[in-house]
Order: structure tokens, then sequence, then C-alpha cells
């Protein structure tokens, strides 16, 4: 009943709340007795809401294994008290809602065999279950960038309220990644082939155009007026090239697309997939195909397997190393061409982990 309510809350509502409780600190305990400057994350009440706050602003409150933990243990909790109304994340700092997981940390604990390469993919993902099957309403401020991790955080709830500060995208094949937390059940469900586009290529979107594009449902101006109100869809030029090129049997199939169509907008998105590791392409291609007739929670066990088979490879190493550590932006993919990321290959990375599967 109250999900149900809050469904039908104007954006006025929205407005009002938004107001109210970004950009402002809260004055209660913290988790583990931490004070508001050391805590990770806050999570408190401020009457009938319940509110999770991201804060590690010097690294744009990426996403930690220890915050993962904190974040779900109190939702659960949450979710049963009768006296919490609706739960509210948000980010502190004023640049990021979150940029992603801590990507760092799992790249050394994959390349050292630490459990935490499998540990943080499993609890994140029962995390973003839990935000998707949530039965108290559930609203993220996605004020600033939301990447990776902090797309997770946002987009299975019921409402994401998006700024001119807010920064979205789904970069991950550009570090030998995948579109993971649940991308494979909303990305594929955006209009036409969006979804896909913004996954292969990892185009960013900004502002208004978040909302626009069905990611953010609600927009709501941090500071002042601003006046993107009524300029179109940053993409709207090209949504019939983009559902038309990208509707295909394969990756290569895209690219002969893109090739044979010979637009300077075609060109562009060839510049762009040249860059990005063929095995995260063709893994993103098949995860969000086979993921538009799963379940969130099928599609979480499906990515968590596709996420071992990448601490299993080389490309998520050596696209960290190219874009986070040595910055020099030239990664070295293994294989180095499409064609050469086989069937088989692909079918060892979907293939179940038996008794190590997700859980949900």
């Amino acid at each position: 009943m109250l999900a149900s309510r809050l469904r039908l809350m104007s954006v006025n509502r929205l407005h009002n709340i938004s107001q109210h409780l970004v950009g402002t600190t809260l004055r209660s305990k913290t988790m583990s007795g931490h004070s508001p400057s050391e805590a990770e994350v806050l999570l408190a009440k401020s009457g009938c809401a319940a509110v999770i706050t991201m804060n590690r602003p010097k690294a744009l409150n990426a996403l930690n294994l220890n915050m993962a933990r904190h974040i779900y243990q109190k939702l659960k909790l949450w979710e049963e008290d009768p006296d919490t109304f609706l739960v509210i994340i948000k980010g502190s700092g004023g640049k990021a809602f979150c940029a992603g997981g801590d990507i760092l940390a799992v790249t050394n604990a994959g390349k050292s065999g630490d459990r935490l390469a499998q540990d943080f993919f499993r609890e994140e993902y029962i995390l973003n279950n839990a935000i998707g099957t949530c039965r108290k309403p559930y609203i993220a401020f996605i004020d600033g960038i939301t990447m990776g991790g902090g797309v997770g955080l946002s987009v299975h709830g019921h409402f994401r309220v998006a700024s001119e500060k807010t920064l979205f995208a789904m970069p991950e094949t550009a570090i030998g990644l995948f579109p993971d937390v649940g991308g494979g059940y909303f990305l594929p469900r955006l209009p036409g082939k969006l979804g896909l586009y913004i996954s292969l290529t990892g185009f960013r979107l900004k502002g208004r155009d978040v909302q626009k594009a069905g990611i953010a449902t609600h927009f709501v101006e941090s500071e002042k007026s601003t006046a993107d109100e009524e300029k179109p869809f940053i993409l709207a030029e090209h949504l019939d090239k983009i559902n038309s090129l990208f509707t295909a049997n394969s990756v290569e199939e895209i690219f002969e697309n893109l090739k044979k169509d010979g637009s300077s907008f075609a060109q562009q998105q060839l510049q762009t997939l040249s860059k990005m590791s063929p095995t995260s392409l063709k893994m993103t291609f098949r995860q969000l195909k086979n993921g538009s007739s799963l379940t969130l929670q099928e599609v979480l066990t499906m990515e968590y397997r596709l996420s071992q088979a990448c601490m299993r490879g080389h490309d998520f190493y050596e696209g960290v190393r190219a874009v986070l550590i040595d910055k020099d932006q030239n990664p070295k993919w293994k294989p180095e061409r499409l064609e050469d990321v086989t069937n088989e290959y692909l079918d060892s990375c979907f293939a179940s982990l038996g008794g190590n599967d997700l859980k949900l």
C-alpha cells in the first residue's frame, strides 16, 4: 500500500523531499560509533525516512565491501521497521553520488587470489537484489557522477532523481569488464537499442538526458534554474541510426553495419568501439541479449559468473592498468580481434559455477 501510494507521488512532492534532504548533514548516530567524518557510509533516520549517505567524497563515494555490507544489513532492518516509510540514498561531497565500485581493491585481490575478488561482487549483487526487491519505497538522489556500482545502488529502486549535475555512464568495456550490477536487466529494457549502445560505447549522459533516456524517473534542479529544460534529448537525432545499426546478431555485425553506413556518427562509433576490449564487447552483447528475458535475480546470477570469468582472464587487469593505474590509455587486449573471441570461450564465461554460484 505504501509503495503504491508513493508511486503516485507528484514531481512537486519529490522536489520538496529533495530540497529538504539533498546537501544536508544528518546530526545523528552513525554506524559502528564512528563520527560522520570517519564513517564510509552514514546510516540514519530523519523522521519517517531512512537515509543512506555515501561518505567517501575523496574517492567519489566509490563502493567498497564494508559499505555494501553495512547498507545491506541496515536496509533489511528498515524494510521490517513499521516506523520507516521510505529509504533515501545520496552521496556526500557535491561531486558524486557514487562513481563505481572499489576497482583497484578488486584488481589487487584478483591478482593475489584474495577472496575479495569473489566476495565483493557476490555481496554487491546481493545488495542490488535487496534494493530491487525492497518493499519500502527507495529513492536515489543521483546528484553528480553515477557510474558502475553507483548505478547498481540506484537504478533498481522505485525512484531515481537526477539533477543538472548528474553524469551517468556504464564505461566497463573500456576496462575489460562488462556493465554489471544488474545492467543485463535494465539496459535491454531501455527504449530501442539505447541500452546496448550505452553499454558497448560507454556513452555518457548528463543532467536531464538521464531522465529522457528512461534511467532517472525524475529531474530536480539542485541549485538555480537551468536552461536546458526544452533542449531535445542529446541522442534524439541519432536514435534511428542507433536502432538500425545496433540491431544485429553479433558485435561483428554491428561493426559491419557501422562500416557500411559510413556517416560521421557511424565512424565515431567505430572509433570508440575499436578501443574497447573485444572480449568485453562480445560478453556484454550476449549479457544484454540473455538479460532481456530474465528476471533481475537470474541476471545477477549470470553476472556473477561473468565477474568471476573476468577475474580469471586478462583484459580486466590490463584495462585497469591502462585506464586507472598507468593511465596511458593504451591497453593491450588479448585477444586483440573480435573474431578471436570464440563462442566456446564465451560459453565458459556464462557457465554455472556449481556450488559457487550466486544464491539470492
